[in-house]
Order: C-alpha cells, then structure tokens, then sequence
C-alpha cells in the first residue's frame, strides 16, 4: 500500500507564510517516499466537515502548479474538480498544462460537484444532478477525445459542444482519469466504464469490500477488467499523528487486503510541514509492506 497526503487545509498557516510552508511540506513528501499529494478543488473550505466557510482555501490549480515547481516524484491532482467549476475542454488544457510543467505527475480528478453554496457565493452554475451527472460523463469524454493525439476533431454532447479538440502540447503522461465519490448508482458506473482510478469513501474494509463488489458488477456490466483501475481511497479515521504508526499499519492491513493501492490522508489541525515529516512519512515503508 502507498501513502498520499491530501492537503486540505491552510488554517494553521498565516497567508505570507503559506508558500513556504507547502513548499517544505511537499519536500518533506517527496523525499519520504509519499507517493502522492492531493488539494481540495473548493472555492470555501468545507462547511459539512465542521470548518467555517471562511477558513483558507487556495484556488487548486495554482496551487498544483507551485507544488509541480518544488517537487520531483510526488504524484499531483485534484481530489477532485467538480465538473461545474470549469468548461470541460479549459479542465483538459489545465491537467494537461500540469502535467508537462511537472514531469508527467498529474492526475486529473473529476466528480459530479455538490457544494451549492460556494456555487451560489461566486456565481457559479449548480444544475440538478441528473444534469451534474450527464456533464460529468461528457466531461471525461471531451478528455479522453483531447489527449487522443489522432483525434483534434469536434465534440458533440447534449451539454457541450467543442469545435475542436487541440491540445497542444500535449500531456507526457496521459494523464490518468481519476472518478472521485462512492454513488453506487451512477459514479461507479461511469468509474467502470471511462476511469483508470477510483476514490472511494470507507470508514471500515467492509465498507471498502462492498463498494469494489459493486464496482467490479459495473465493471463485469460493461467488460471492464476491474484490475486496470487503481483504487484509492480517502482515509476516514482519526487523523495519523506522530507516533501513531503502529496503530495506524494495523488499521491499513485490511483495507490493503482489499487491494487499496493507495490511502490518502488528511492532516490535523498542525503545522503542514511537520505533520508530514513526523506522521507521515513515518509510515511510508511500513505500509508498502502490507
């Protein structure tokens, strides 16, 4: 199992003093072996989650594009973009754009967007979700058409229509599609037909057993091998702390029984940068091991 840091918050740190603390705190990753790091794409922080919508939150794309600059293996990518925060075909050119400024690194992470109120706050369209749904599934679509070297051609979707699909340059990975969110219903279908990685939500590894049970009958549906999607998952659990690792590789062991590839997780309310110094990289090799 590997290890992925999802940075999600920027309360602890002072607006002059945030680049250089995600600075130290993705080198800190980077040099330990963490595998990948994650930013909220999010206009206000999270207020279901119990933080104030006013607390810190950084646009994800810059941000992305700052930690591309000060790292060097580290996985990159939205967990996730909401398919209303961007037009589909600018979403393809900003992870392509990433991708090739970091080496490669980026994943690009999509969902079906629920956050009404910062839609609301900043004016930003909230369609119904049978309708977020339909977007979503064009979404991935114009993506794959756009990163297809031999097809530049137009997009004709009930919700988008592209004349042209250039992408240039063109990114150096792929990149990979990653479907975040653990609908039963819709999202693990369109995971089993169009992802190449999953992000699911599992307190517990039965809770895990079920949803990859109910991914891999959509993937048995549409003739999908399940073992050509990654599985992530976001870690619900208290946070890790230091000190923590034994507890936490024996909470891990039966979701890596699953086939989790990788656990991504959130910090507490610290210092980024020692967090990730002192709690997570402290459990980089214990896990790969499980």
């Amino acid at each position: 199992m590997r290890i992925g840091t999802h940075f999600m918050r920027f309360d602890s740190m002072e607006p002059a003093r945030m680049r250089t603390e995600l600075a130290d705190a993705a080198r800190y990753a980077d040099e330990g072996g963490v595998s990948w790091i994650s930013v909220m794409d999010h206009y206000f922080q999270m207020e279901h989650q119990g933080f104030p919508a006013s607390d810190p939150m950084l646009e994800a794309y810059t941000t992305l594009g700052y930690l591309a600059g000060v790292t060097e293996k580290v996985q990159l990518g939205a967990l996730v973009t909401g398919v209303t925060y961007r037009y589909p075909g600018l979403l393809a050119k900003i992870v392509a754009s990433l991708d090739v400024v970091s080496g490669g690194r980026a994943t690009y992470g999509v969902g079906a967007a629920w956050y009404a109120k910062e839609h609301a706050a900043l004016g930003v369209p909230f369609p119904p979700l049978k309708d977020r749904f339909e977007m979503l599934e064009e979404t991935v679509l114009i993506a794959r058409q756009m990163y297809d070297l031999d097809n530049n051609g137009p997009f004709e979707g009930k919700h988008y229509q592209l004349a042209e699909t250039l992408c240039s340059p063109p990114p150096l990975s792929g990149p990979e599609i990653m479907i975040g969110g653990s609908g039963e219903k819709r999202t693990l279908r369109l995971v089993a037909q169009y992802a190449d990685a999953c992000n699911l939500f599992a307190e517990t590894p039965e809770r895990l057993r079920h949803l990859l049970d109910v991914l891999h009958r959509h993937c048995a549906d549409v003739g999908r091998d399940p073992a050509d999607i990654r599985v992530t998952m976001l870690h619900r659990g208290a946070p890790l702390v230091p000190g923590g690792t034994a507890d936490f590789v024996a909470e891990m062991r039966g979701f890596a029984e699953h086939g989790v590839d990788t656990v991504i997780l959130r910090p507490p309310a610290t210092s980024l940068a020692e967090w990730v110094r002192d709690a997570v990289v402290p459990v980089v090799e214990p896990c790969a091991e499980l």
